[in-house]
This record gives structure tokens, C-alpha cells and sequence, in this order.
């Protein structure tokens, strides 16, 4: 052996065994003595205290999963006892989290790039206390004290699991205040017993979800509102593989809203998606309004139970689809698809839904009238509807146009039936939503009614204030005996009645609206019968007073009934307004005024030919919407007279009234001539102003 060869052998031979005595050392070396050292770096890396209170012991061996040369090098396997993490000095809880003991093995070779790799990791009665203040700093949130930077060391953990624990979170963004508890179990709880074997994950090719092992319980408050629930979770949440789905399930209470969920979490590290049963019921679906930003009417109690899908971490933002879910809102049913899209400029809403049968009543908070159900006074939320106030009629809840601007909608309605009232069924309800920039659109509205249709287009700008309206809506062929099923005399006549509305206002409210409302009004009334049982049957008394001093107790015939009624600045007033009865012509002049609710008319009779007709002296029409004044004019021929000639009524009451009516579809109609003068419909005028 030469003597190069023998100084090789010697080398190696000394670095062989100062690698064994390194090893022994390794082995054998009491890491509790490197404690303060472990504890001073890490405080360093983190930037706020840490320590290891108790016992610390390090096992090594090889990580049967690593391939190639890395099997070779042996890993760490660390135990930890009563670790402890500080708070950031403006934090209110002394610490930010303990924990009973961790363990977990680490990768050695990536701690010399500043990233902490770790496969597995157990942590044992976990404690944490999470804040966060109103200008955005988090105690989660790790900087460096030198320079504020986040801090360069990368922690990469592919699986967590943990047993009993607990969680406060104070939050003044989200204005929560909770405490969750973890407890395990007991046993494991199969995913299928909980979600049923009917649930079908989104992602068929995912591994299978994994048991239910942890219960929990939180109380508190979000949002301000109180909060409580409890639940399930799996026992090993992965956070590297996003195909391995977390399950999740759990039944919250915040506020008036309740929800119930059970489904599972994918990539839960990034929170990248969601895929649950999803149950909702509440008071009102305003009330989802704080919780989750999606801006929805007030309604009558609702429930709701489907599917929901989201991809959280989509290029465009997040998307959450609620498929095929069953719900009622008051006495009426939904059904259909959602999508709820988190997309600039403003989030998105979107859907197709169909009914079998939808109540007014439950539909009437969409246009700011109460839905009638009057709830206990400690129930009734904040903003509920208000009451017209000083005896008012017209609606004065005001469009929430500040939440329109929040996002955007394009929701389609289709219904089968729907009831207004039980002697008057609608049906085939067609609607199509559009809310974009605060600019809410229904067009089309169409349904059917009595026998015939009515089709209408609505457009509300809330884009701006005070909110600007236009209304366009066409009655035809609305059948009189089914308008009145309940009047017997109405059951023998074939009359129909046919009308159009245009009008534009301005104001955040149906009583604002028309009480600055420019437009037109007209109506056509053929073949009919008029009495005082039909009045009250209508519901109007003031009706009532003025057929029984018209005809007393008779019920009389109406060849036809035409009104053209135009609108400015809230008051209407009478173009044409008259009855052709078999005994009289009956003309209405005068204004209603809708922006003060009150009424100046007069109504006057006019004989025909040499028949009795038992009143000579015109009526009148006076006070509110809500308390009419009824009675006989004093003097009635002079007035009388004037309305006449206002009608250009100078030979006979049929010569003017003949002159006003056009052919009609069917030979005997006597508002044949009429009906044709107002196929052509008005149009809106635009909102003063613009």
C-alpha cells in the first residue's frame, strides 16, 4: 500500500467515524438543552415570542415515502410539550395559541432554503385566540419586528390532525365575537350515515370523504347578531391535496336565519372548494343581507333546502351554484337553480326558478307592501315595513336602491298559479329580473287573469337618487264574470274589459311614485251590470253609496264604460270619463290627487229620453283616500248641464257617446269604436328631469 493510499484510507476512515460519533452524539443528545436556543430562533423567525415549556425529544429514522436518494436521509421525529405562541402587543389575550404536545417529523434538506416541510402533524388540545382589529392588523398575520416584512420561512404542512380544542375569534371587521369548542367523538362516524347515501359529491373522481371524528360547538356573535351551532368535522384535515375532500357538517342559528349543512370541504388550506347540502330557513330573506352581501327583498318566512357547489378560487372570482333546491316563501313554493358570482365590478346573481303556486301576500314585499302577516312586536325586525302613516292608503316602504348598487341580477320566474285572492286565481306568471348598476328591470311581466292577460314592463332607476320609475302595462279581454265570480247577476254577461297604463315618476316608494307620476290611464268596460251588491262584493263603500242613490236597489246594464284619465304631477284628471247605462249617461269629472290622497269628483247623471230616473241632482266625491266624504250636490241642474256640454253631449247622450267609440271584434259590442281608439297603447313619458 503506498502512501497516498494509506493518508486516502485514513481520511475516510476518520470521517467515517466522526460521522458515527455525530450520529451517537445526534442520538444520544438531550435536545431539552437546546431548548432556549430552539426557542430564541424561532422567536426570531416569527417575530413574537415562542416557547417550549416542556419536554423536548427528537427520534431519527428514514421516511419509507421519499424516493430515490432521499430515502437514505434520516428525518427528525419531534416531540413537543407545552408550546407556547405570544400575542402582538396590541393583541388583548396574553397569547396567541398553546398546545398540549405536537409531533411531527421534518424534512432536514428544505431548512436550508427557510421552508419547514412537514408531512404529518399531531397536535394535542390545541388552544388558539384569533384577532382581528377595524384597520385590518391580525394576530395571525406574522411580520418581522425589524422591518414589518412578512416573514421568510415558508411552513409547508400536508396533514393536520388533532383532538380536543378550542378557538376564539374576535373579529371587528366581521364584527364576530366566538368561541368554538372541539371535543372528539367518541368513535368515527361514517360520512354516508351523516350526509345520506343520496348526497353525490360535485367531483366523482375524489377520493372518498373521510369519517366524522370531532363534534363541536360555537356560541357567540357575527355580525352583531347572536350565534350559536354545533356540528361535526373529519379527524385529519390534508392541506396539500386538494382532491381529498374534509367533511364538514353543522347547524348554525345567527339571528332570525337558520342553516343546516353536510357535505364536504376541498382544499381546505386555501379553502378552495365547497360541497354541501344546504338547508336555509328564516324570518325574512332581507336578513341574509349582513351575512352574506347578496341583496334580496322582504319576504314572509322562507325555507329552502339544494345543493351548493363552489369554486373558490376561480380566476374571475368565486362562484357558488345552489342546483335543484325546494323552497317556500310564506305559503309559496320555489324551485329551480341559483349562481352567485363574486365578479368585478360587482357580484352577480343569477337563476332560473319556477313555481307551482305563488301568494300575492307573499309576493307584495317586492313592491314595498306589507305582506299582511302581522308578527309579535319582539319579532319583528328592525326594518320591517313601515305603516302609511296619518291614515294613508298608498305604500310608503321605501326601495332599497342602496343595496342595488351592491350587486347584480338576472333571475327568471316561471308559476303556474298564483292567488291574489280565492275567487280570483292567476295564472301562467311570467318574469324575467334584471338589476344592473341600480337599474332594476322587470320586462317581461305577464299573467293570465279572469279569462285574459295582462302584460306589463317595469323599470326603476335606483341607480341615483331619489329613484326614477316608468310603468307600462296592457289589460285585455279580462272577462267580467270571472273578474266578479262571487255576483251572481255578473254570471249572464259577456263583457270584457281592456285597458292600458303609462306612467313615469320619481321618489323611493309606490306613494311617491304616483305621487309625482306623469301618464295616461284608459279603460274599456263593454256589456256589464252594475248594483249595490256588487259594490260591496269590490270592497267599495264609497261605490256602494253612489249606485244606491244612482239606481237604488236595482242592478242595471252597462252598455259601456270608458275612462281616458291623464296624470300630472300625481293628480288625475278625467279626459273622458263616463257609464252608458240602460237609463242614464253618468259622467265623472274632477281630479284625484294620489300625492295627498285626496279626491274632488263629481258625478252627474244625465236621463235618457222620457225615461224615470230617480236622481236629477249630481253627487260628489270629497276627502281622503282613506275617509271619503260622499253626498248630493245642491243645485244640480247648472252642474249637470256643465258636464254635459264638457262631453259635447248637445243633441242626445248617445249621439256623444257614440262619438267616442270605435268598431268593436264582436257586432254587438257597444264600446266597439272605443276599443279600437286605444289599440294603440301610450307610451311612458321619461321622469321629469331627465
Amino acid at each position: 500500500m503506498t502512501r497516498t493510499t494509506k493518508i486516502a484510507v485514513g481520511i475516510v476512515g476518520g470521517l467515517a467515524l466522526l460521522a458515527a460519533v455525530l450520529v451517537v452524539v445526534v442520538a444520544t443528545f438531550d435536545w431539552n438543552r437546546a431548548r432556549p436556543m430552539i426557542n430564541e430562533r424561532v422567536s426570531a423567525a416569527i417575530g413574537r415570542p415562542f416557547a417550549i415549556n416542556g419536554d423536548l425529544s427528537v427520534d431519527w429514522a428514514r421516511e419509507p415515502d421519499e424516493g430515490g436518494w432521499r430515502a437514505w436521509v434520516p428525518w427528525p421525529h419531534v416531540v413537543a410539550n407545552d408550546i407556547s405562541i405570544a400575542n402582538p402587543d396590541w393583541a388583548k389575550a396574553p397569547e396567541f395559541a398553546t398546545l398540549k404536545r405536537g409531533e411531527f417529523s421534518l424534512s432536514p434538506l428544505p431548512l436550508l432554503r427557510q421552508r419547514v416541510v412537514i408531512r404529518r402533524i399531531q397536535l394535542t388540545e390545541p388552544a388558539a385566540d384569533l384577532e382581528r382589529l377595524a384597520d385590518g392588523r391580525a394576530n395571525w398575520v406574522f411580520t418581522l419586528p425589524e422591518s414589518g416584512e412578512p416573514s421568510p420561512w415558508v411552513l409547508d404542512i400536508n396533514e393536520i390532525g388533532f383532538d380536543k380544542g378550542s378557538v376564539g375569534l374576535t373579529d371587528a371587521i366581521l364584527q364576530a365575537d366566538l368561541t368554538v369548542l372541539v371535543d372528539p367523538l367518541g368513535k368515527p362516524v361514517p360520512f354516508a350515515d351523516v350526509a345520506g347515501a343520496a348526497f353525490v359529491p360535485e367531483d366523482a373522481a375524489a377520493a372518498s370523504p373521510r369519517d366524522y371524528v370531532f363534534g363541536w360547538k360555537v356560541k357567540g356573535k357575527y355580525k352583531g347578531l347572536p350565534t350559536q351551532g354545533e356540528g361535526k368535522v373529519g379527524g385529519m384535515l390534508a392541506l396539500q391535496d386538494p382532491r381529498q375532500p374534509f367533511p364538514v357538517q353543522a347547524d348554525v342559528t345567527i339571528g332570525g336565519t337558520k342553516a343546516a349543512v353536510t357535505g364536504t370541504l376541498t382544499d381546505p388550506a386555501n379553502l378552495g372548494a365547497l360541497d354541501l347540502r344546504l338547508k336555509l330557513s328564516g324570518g325574512s330573506m332581507a336578513q341574509l343581507y349582513p351575512l352574506t352581501g347578496v341583496t334580496l327583498p322582504d319576504t314572509p318566512p322562507y325555507s329552502t333546502d339544494g345543493h351548493l357547489v363552489a369554486k373558490l378560487r376561480n380566476a374571475g372570482g368565486a362562484v357558488f351554484d345552489y342546483r335543484d333546491f325546494n323552497g317556500r316563501v310564506g305559503s309559496s313554493d320555489l324551485h329551480g337553480d341559483l349562481s352567485f358570482s363574486l365578479a368585478a365590478p360587482r357580484p352577480k346573481l343569477t337563476g332560473k326558478l319556477s313555481s307551482k303556486q305563488l301568494r300575492m301576500a307573499d309576493l307584495g314585499p317586492l313592491i314595498g307592501v306589507q305582506s299582511g302577516k302581522s308578527a309579535p312586536a319582539q319579532d319583528k325586525p328592525k326594518d320591517a315595513p313601515a305603516k302609511p302613516p296619518g291614515g294613508k292608503v298608498l305604500p310608503v316602504q321605501e326601495f332599497r336602491t342602496d343595496r342595488w348598487r351592491d350587486m347584480d341580477a338576472d333571475v327568471a320566474l316561471e308559476a303556474g298559479r298564483i292567488v291574489h285572492d280565492a275567487k280570483l286565481p292567476l295564472s301562467d306568471l311570467s318574469v324575467h329580473l334584471v338589476l344592473q348598476d341600480g337599474q332594476l328591470t322587470l320586462d317581461p311581466l305577464r299573467f293570465g287573469m279572469a279569462g285574459g292577460s295582462m302584460a306589463a314592463t317595469v323599470r326603476l332607476d335606483g341607480s341615483k337618487a331619489p329613484l326614477t320609475g316608468r310603468v307600462e302595462m296592457h289589460a285585455r279581454r279580462l272577462r267580467l264574470k270571472q273578474l266578479f265570480p262571487a255576483a251572481e247577476s255578473m254570471q249572464k254577461t259577456l263583457g270584457e274589459l281592456n285597458g292600458d297604463l303609462a306612467l313615469a315618476g320619481t321618489g323611493n316608494s309606490v306613494a311617491a311614485l304616483l305621487g309625482s307620476a306623469d301618464g295616461d290611464v284608459k279603460m274599456l268596460v263593454n256589456d256589464g251590470v252594475i248594483s249595490r251588491s256588487l259594490m260591496e262584493i269590490a270592497g267599495l263603500n264609497v261605490g256602494n253609496y253612489v249606485v244606491s242613490k244612482l239606481f237604488g236597489d236595482d242592478e242595471v246594464k252597462i252598455n259601456c264604460g270608458a275612462a281616458d284619465l291623464e296624470m300630472k304631477r300625481g293628480v288625475m284628471t278625467p279626459r273622458v270619463f263616463v257609464f252608458d247605462t240602460e237609463n242614464a249617461l253618468i259622467n265623472i269629472t274632477g281630479t284625484t290627487d294620489f300625492k295627498n290622497e285626496k279626491l274632488d269628483l263629481d258625478i252627474t247623471p244625465d236621463s235618457k229620453g222620457f225615461r224615470i230616473f230617480s236622481l236629477r241632482s249630481p253627487l260628489y266625491v270629497r276627502g281622503t283616500f282613506g275617509k271619503p266624504d260622499v253626498g248630493v250636490h245642491v243645485g244640480p241642474l247648472a252642474a249637470r248641464g256643465a258636464g254635459m256640454v264638457a262631453l259635447g253631449v248637445i243633441l242626445t247622450p248617445a249621439a256623444g257617446l257614440l262619438a267616442l267609440i270605435a268598431p268593436s271584434t264582436t257586432d254587438d259590442n257597444s264600446c266597439g269604436t272605443l276599443l279600437k281608439q286605444m289599440r294603440t297603447p301610450p307610451k311612458a313619458p321619461a321622469p321629469k328631469g331627465k
